[in-house]
């Protein structure tokens, strides 16, 4: 077999690397600072975003995006989770469920959102429902024009800029009856509780939004009613592997600034990455990224490939838990490495321990994880994990 990245495939991972760089990274500590973007920066990025040709990495070109495959957008991604601050999201795509959306539905809310004149933000979890959706209380009441919306929803990522929502509710209460509507922000009964602080800094905020009998029409249904666990499903498994790239983007740059630092940094009469065990922590955080690396490189070719929506959904939820639970590894082992720099938020290392740790929880906790690979395990045996 031939691993080798095509030409294509490695000039679109160096230009990657190159926008992070130099278009992302330079915002890394106003966002650090002020715990977020001004707006002036962020429409500064998303017009570089529109020129380096980044927007929509997932979504058809005829509807305005990139047109990339699951594998290419996994090397963009890589590049991006190098940032601090979580500023990879402002490399905008829509929810991939969006593709399911019909004609009109593209036209007023998934072309506009992949040119960048709207923002979308998918809104799930609830107080006391997130790991398992069938939980959810948010309802979608049928009308004799549509539905009316009612519930509260919690960690709507990006919902402070985002101008609409994509709503995970159940129709008359039905959980077998899961659906997913569009809702603009600005309509009645759409109100922001709170925006919680968090142990981040990010890009954007994490609002809670109540729902309070919000009226939409039928054309506000994405999809048919009872395709929501589907059309979330397919949200998670590009989630979880956007999070697994960018766990191992942020790995390796935690590892290069360890490397560094313990080459120049003397004590003793010595470089201290001469003592052994400073240098046995960079060996394992090398051998930890270089094994998660071929997991993702390979799984994300494979699923770029593969039709089989709950072998995905299995293998995403593998990939997702390894990733994210390595970086965690390397970036504790690296802030030992930088010492009390390690523990300055003016070094990237520290930023990314701190930005890293929500990768073990949102879109799937790692015991969510678990038991999704055990289920895959119960129904289809271990070959989904090990016959490939």
């Amino acid at each position: 077999m031939d691993f080798a990245l095509s030409r294509e495939h490695l000039a679109l991972q160096a230009k990657a690397r190159r926008f992070a760089d130099e278009v992302l990274m330079p915002y890394e500590m106003e966002c650090e600072d002020n715990d977020g973007l001004s707006a002036a920066s962020l429409a500064a990025i998303n017009q570089q975003v529109l020129s380096w040709e980044f927007n929509a990495i997932n979504q058809a070109r005829e509807d305005g995006g990139q047109g990339m495959s699951i594998f290419e957008q996994m090397l963009v991604d890589e590049q991006l989770g190098r940032i601090t601050g979580a500023i990879w999201d402002t490399v905008f795509r829509p929810a991939y469920p969006l593709r399911f959306a019909s004609q009109a539905q593209k036209h007023e809310y998934l072309i506009p959102t992949c040119l960048g004149t709207r923002r979308d933000a998918y809104a799930i979890t609830e107080a006391d429902a997130g790991s398992d959706p069938r939980q959810c209380v948010t309802r979608a009441d049928r009308t004799g024009n549509g539905f009316r919306i009612s519930g509260e929803k919690w960690f709507v990522t990006v919902g402070d800029v985002a101008d609409y929502i994509l709503v995970h509710a159940h129709v008359d209460g039905d959980a077998d009856r899961a659906a997913v509507f569009f809702v603009d922000k600005n309509l009645p009964g759409v109100v922001v509780k709170r925006t919680p602080k968090y142990t981040h800094h990010f890009a954007y905020k994490h609002p809670e939004f109540i729902f309070d009998q919000v009226e939409v029409g039928e054309d506000k249904l994405l999809g048919r009613i009872g395709d929501g666990f589907e059309l979330t499903k397919d949200w998670f498994v590009e989630a979880r592997l956007g999070i697994a790239a960018r766990c191992v983007g942020g790995a390796t740059r935690v590892l290069e600034e360890a490397n560094a630092f313990a080459a120049q940094r003397t004590q003793f009469g010595k470089s201290i990455r001469d003592f052994q065990a400073i240098e046995f922590m960079l060996a394992d955080m090398a051998v930890e990224i270089m094994a998660a690396k071929s997991m993702l490189y390979r799984l994300s070719w494979d699923i770029s490939q593969e039709s089989d929506r709950k072998r995905n959904h299995g293998r995403a939820a593998a990939l997702k838990l390894y990733c994210s639970e390595m970086v965690g590894r390397v970036c504790d082992r690296g802030v030992q490495i930088l010492g009390g720099r390690g523990y300055m938020r003016e070094q990237a290392v520290e930023r990314l321990w701190r930005d890293t740790r929500v990768d073990r929880i949102w879109e799937g906790t790692s015991e969510i994880q678990r038991i999704i690979v055990g289920g895959q395990i119960k129904k289809r045996g271990t070959g989904t994990f090990t016959e490939w």
